[in-house]
């Protein structure tokens, strides 16, 4: 027997907790998020309001698991859709134990304007450690006007740790995470360390189709379509088949969906084909209808049928 054989290890203690990650539209949250998880997680695109339902990206290290939640936009809401969607800002915020708080430097000129009324009240609410993310720092060159923001916004009290950050260029990633990892409470992992998300490659696969709308369609149209798998057969042999719904709001919308020919559906169909293959890892078959359903962004029959 060894002299060190009978000396006892305390176990090492873990951390573990759920971070809220909200901000304007396009401020760069689902960006970030995919940049902590090193994996494609949320959809991004280049129109504001893409994220419609909370993503949540698990991110576990040595001793801390870091449950993520990436919220939509913070918005004043029009419709049922929005209306949703902010609720799940909301729940969010009450599931949290820590709050990130994503700010745009390209899109900041005053201060007051950009957090605005609701947009603090919102901050305020949340009784936790509050971190503020200054993202796309990397335009601060172009951009000599928010010194004055990062001198008026670094002597508020409101938030435990200010960070600049670019999430696009992955730059400074490192330090928002051991922030945030000094605020988690201690305790055990909820889940498998190797697991990245609770939520189902359905759920992921309708995303990536949504993606590929609002890249290839402009204007209002992105914003009127759902996409919903109606079919997901994971098969032995051969390709997986998945069947969705493409929901819009017209006739004149389904028209330019389509295309002349099919070709935008069929051109639609191979991107995110694509796209869903990379996710999975696996190749699919993939079929896609447009359905119109009017007015079911204001539907709560179709909203709660459509997953909201």
């Amino acid at each position: 027997m060894n002299e060190g054989d009978n000396i006892s290890h305390p176990p090492v203690a873990t951390r573990c907790g759920f971070i809220a990650i909200i901000g304007r539209p396009n401020a760069g949250k689902s960006t970030l998020l995919n940049a902590i998880m090193q994996i494609k997680l949320s959809i991004v695109t280049k129109k504001p309001q893409t994220t419609r339902k909370n993503v949540l990206g698990i991110y576990t290290d040595s001793d801390s698991q870091f449950i993520f939640l990436d919220t939509p936009g913070l918005i004043n809401a029009r419709y049922e859709m929005q209306k949703k969607m902010m609720e799940y800002v909301s729940t969010s915020l009450a599931d949290a134990d820590v709050l990130i708080v994503v700010a745009d430097l390209e899109k900041i000129t005053d201060i007051n304007e950009y957090f605005s009324d609701d947009f603090r009240e919102t901050i305020k609410s949340f009784d936790g450690p509050k971190i503020l993310l200054l993202n796309k720092i990397d335009t601060l060159r172009q951009r000599k006007d928010v010194l004055p923001f990062l001198s008026e916004i670094s002597q508020t009290s409101v938030f435990s740790d200010i960070i600049p950050c670019s999430a696009l260029n992955q730059d400074n990633i490192e330090s928002v995470i051991e922030s945030v990892k000094d605020y988690l409470p201690k305790g055990p992992f909820l889940y498998d360390p190797e697991q990245i998300s609770t939520q189902s490659e359905r759920f992921f696969v309708s995303e990536k189709i949504r993606e590929q709308i609002f890249k290839q369609f402009q204007k209002e149209l992105p914003y009127s379509t759902e996409a919903h798998i109606t079919e997901f057969s994971e098969r032995e042999t051969g390709k997986w088949y998945i069947s969705a719904d493409i929901i819009v709001e017209s006739k004149s919308q389904k028209i330019i969906l389509i295309g002349k020919d099919g070709r935008a559906i069929k051109r639609l169909g191979q991107s995110a084909r694509q796209e869903i293959e990379n996710h999975l890892q696996m190749p699919v078959y993939l079929e896609l209808f447009v359905k119109v359903r009017s007015g079911w962004r204001d539907s709560d029959i179709y909203l709660k049928s459509y997953g909201y």
